[in-house]
């Protein structure tokens, strides 16, 4: 069974031209890692507990804050806020009722072009944020909910639109806009999670921390993999290498070196979703049976995929380089995508991996049943649930497919989930 994939939008280009209209968006700064870039330095909003609004700049390469300034009192008691952009920050009142908050200069000192109702009840939300392409999220009684946002300057209904609620259960006490529909949340027991938001009761949940995030008790992110968290009072900065794959192992943290030990006593934060981009590393050149990138083993599977190559125990197909053939059963594929020097079959392939939990299972490992078949894990659908994607060579009746499964109950490609090992190759990286 082959899944339809969300249609990218171009409403975050609108909302991005609007800020450099106004000449607010600073020169390319070093990246914050290898695979960010952004555009100046980020830019944070905030209100402090008297309703007074703040702006932050902070250096992505180094963490360090360049500067602070505090502006006049919005006149209402702000709830949410969420920054569209460098000079458009929406906030929500205590009553209910939408704000779009027009910044004239946050140069040397912070001034306002105005602070304009939008929109008259009905804004309860407890958390607000902006994915920096389009879509405006907000959470109240654990329900998410999406609007899109189609203009730079919303003036209501006519440009905060197709409101939906994603679902239920997203009981947070954090929540940040990571990039496009991709939101990072911290849980009261200390979880850091990532989500994929699809459409409506469609989204990815993966774990990117089980614990250590308890006194986090505001998180932002500007985009490209950087994420700031407010811990008793000191913000801290964190580097994730690759925020689009679910995986937490490859966040940096920089506890020694945070923004600010202490000082921020806003009430509320909230930074520019597409002030950074995550930029993906140049595809990796493999040799046979040498080190491989997960990015390159998924990107692998997908050329099979794409191509539909049919199932066969006994034809060939060439990888993507077209330069070595591979059995097109389902180790075959696996051997395929891992770029070994020849097939394997389910009995062999532990023989080029090692056995991990299947909880531990990250993009480019394989689960194996051993006497009868194998797949390809390409990621978390709700790893909390248990439930992923694959990629398989399946069988003459499917041929290559791309579906999802529970790694604890029910079937994997026709076989019960519970014949399954979880197989990390040796020499993936």
């Amino acid at each position: 069974m082959k899944l339809g994939r969300a249609i990218r939008r171009t409403t975050a280009t609108v909302l991005a031209v609007g800020a450099m209209s106004l000449g607010m968006v600073a020169t390319t700064a070093g990246a914050a890692h290898a695979a960010a870039s952004c555009s100046g330095d980020v830019s944070m909003y905030g209100t402090l507990s008297d309703g007074r609004l703040t702006y932050t700049q902070i250096a992505p390469d180094t963490g360090n804050r360049v500067k602070t300034l505090t502006g006049p009192n919005l006149g209402f008691t702000p709830k949410a806020m969420a920054a569209l952009n460098f000079n458009t920050v929406l906030v929500t009142s205590t009553t209910g009722d939408l704000y779009r908050v027009d910044v004239q200069t946050n140069n040397t000192s912070l001034t306002l072009a105005g602070v304009t109702k939008i929109w008259e009840g009905g804004w309860t939300f407890d958390k607000m944020v902006y994915d920096g392409a389009g879509h405006l999220y907000g959470t109240v009684d654990g329900q998410l909910h999406q609007y899109l946002v189609s203009q730079a300057k919303p003036a209501g209904s006519a440009h905060i639109g197709q409101h939906v609620v994603i679902d239920t259960g997203f009981v947070l006490k954090t929540l940040a806009a990571a990039g496009d529909d991709r939101i990072v949340a911290s849980t009261a027991d200390g979880r850091l999670l990532s989500y994929k938001i699809n459409g409506v009761d469609d989204w990815d949940r993966t774990v990117l921390k089980s614990s250590g995030w308890s006194a986090v008790d505001s998180l932002s992110s500007p985009g490209g993999g950087l994420y700031y968290g407010r811990t008793n009072g000191g913000m801290y900065w964190y580097s994730d290498a690759d925020p689009t794959d679910g995986d937490g192992s490859d966040i940096t943290y920089h506890s020694d070196d945070p923004v600010d030990a202490s000082g921020w006593t806003q009430s509320l934060l909230s930074t520019y979703a597409n002030n950074c981009a995550y930029v993906a590393p140049a595809p990796a050149e493999s040799v046979q049976g040498g080190t491989i990138s997960r990015n390159e083993v998924i990107a692998r599977a997908k050329n099979w995929y794409t191509r539909n190559v049919p199932y066969s125990q006994s034809a060939y197909a060439s990888d993507v380089d077209g330069d070595h053939t591979y059995r097109t059963d389902c180790s075959g594929f696996v051997s395929m995508a891992w770029h070994l020097t020849s097939s394997l079959n389910t009995e062999t392939l532990s023989s080029v991996a090692t056995q991990i939990s299947k909880a531990d299972l990250r993009p480019g490992d394989a689960l194996n049943d051993y006497s009868e078949h194998a797949v390809l894990f390409a990621g978390w659908k709700d790893q909390d649930a248990g439930t992923f994607y694959y990629y398989a060579e399946g069988s003459t009746a499917t041929d290559m497919n791309y579906d999802t499964a529970n790694i604890n109950s029910g079937n994997i490609g026709g076989h019960p989930a519970s014949a399954y090992v979880a197989l990390r190759y040796k020499k993936i990286a």
